[in-house]
Formats: C-alpha cells, sequence, structure tokens
C-alpha cells in the first residue's frame, strides 16, 4: 500500500486525554473517521506493551473496517504484529531505513522532519511521507519548538512525497499554511478535543483543501 496525497488532507492522531472512557475514545476515533480523516494514527506514549498491542489489534481491525489507513506511532513491533498499514517514527525514535527492513517493502513508513536535510534523508531511507512541525505552539508535545513558514516551504521542496504539518493546528490558523506545499494537516486536538468530533473534522478536511498543494 502507497499514500497518495488526496488521502493525507486530514490526518488524525489519536489522544484519549480527551474520552470520558474507554468506548468513548473509540466512539471519538469512529467519528473522526465519519467525518473525513482518511489517515489515522494510534498514539499512546503510556500503555505497557502487551495493552498497546490489544489496543492496536481493536484499531487496525476498525480502520480496516472502515477503510481508511491505519498508522502505529513510534512501535514497528505492534505495527507488524498487528498488520497494521504502516508506522511513523521519529528522528529519535528507530530509523526509517531500519523500519523498511522490518515493515517489508509494502507498508507506509513516515518520518517526522524539522528541516530540508531530515527531509531528505528520510525520503532518501524509503520514508513514504513526512510530518513537518512544530507548525504552531502546541500542547501536545511541549518541548516541540514551531518551525518558520519558510523551514515548512524548504521541507516540501526538498522531497517527492507528501508532508503534512503537525502541531497546534485549529481551525483558527489552518489557512496561515496556504502556499506551503503541503498536502494536508495531522491534527489531535483540533479533533478530539471538540464536542462533536465529526463536525470538526469535517470542518478541518473543508479547511485543508483549500491550503493543500493541488
Amino acid at each position: 500500500m502507497k499514500l497518495h496525497a488526496e488521502q493525507m488532507r486530514l490526518y488524525a492522531v489519536t489522544d484519549r486525554a480527551w474520552a470520558a472512557d474507554e468506548e468513548a475514545f473509540w466512539d471519538q476515533v469512529r467519528a473522526a473517521i465519519a467525518g473525513g480523516a482518511a489517515v489515522v494514527q494510534l498514539r499512546e506514549k503510556h500503555l505497557a506493551e502487551d495493552a498497546f498491542l490489544a489496543e492496536a489489534e481493536r484499531f487496525v481491525a476498525l480502520c480496516r473496517e472502515a477503510g481508511v489507513v491505519s498508522i502505529i506511532n513510534d512501535n514497528v513491533d505492534i505495527a507488524v504484529k498487528t498488520g497494521a498499514d504502516g508506522v511513523h517514527v521519529g528522528q529519535e525514535d528507530l530509523a526509517a531505513g531500519r523500519a523498511r527492513q522490518l515493515l517489508g517493502p509494502d507498508k507506509i513508513i513516515g518520518v517526522s522532519a524539522h528541516n530540508a536535510e531530515e527531509a531528505r534523508a528520510a525520503q532518501a531511507a524509503g520514508a513514504d511521507y513526512l510530518g513537518v512541525g512544530a507548525a504552531f505552539v502546541t500542547g501536545t508535545k511541549t518541548d516541540a519548538k514551531p518551525i518558520s513558514r519558510d523551514t515548512i516551504r524548504a521541507v516540501t521542496a526538498a522531497v517527492d512525497i507528501p508532508v503534512v504539518a503537525i502541531g497546534g493546528i485549529s481551525r483558527d490558523n489552518i489557512l496561515e499554511l496556504a502556499g506551503c506545499g503541503l498536502a494536508g494537516v495531522a491534527v489531535v486536538s483540533a479533533l478530539f478535543a471538540q464536542p462533536d468530533v465529526k463536525a470538526a473534522a469535517e470542518e478541518m478536511l473543508r479547511l485543508s483543501q483549500k491550503i493543500a498543494r493541488p
């Protein structure tokens, strides 16, 4: 499976912080998909490995049934065991080249990049898409410093694969990313912190289509 840029318009990254309970979390994931998220990343920073595996198995099944792309954050072993569509790794995580060796040629690998040099290296190592950021100040990663629009444009110009911006993106600032060459946006609180996740996804998709590279 390979990604098309159109699938990247709205990329949902999960965060159970805003879910009242376990089933509310899954309801939020389903609502994000119903609202137009075609790629969903399961991100769990604090679960034990066995609990993460069980959750990831349910997540992959849900995404497969819905016809959307399932991405596991950081954990290549979990991605392999669950048959997820792919994995997303950061600069400090498992290198893209090693992830490709473990996952094989048909899975999706996303890599976080903060400048053109990292972007070119990730593409050369086999990345299928890049996440660039932080685009704005974000509460999800408190240590992530926003990068300039010029840097985002340098990243998108440096590679041939789709690039999504991530970090602090909301309905109020997404249009500031117009003209950066992005395929779309990856969002967390813009969806999952909202009272109506499906409506929030529909709005973010509509706005993302305005700023995405044709």
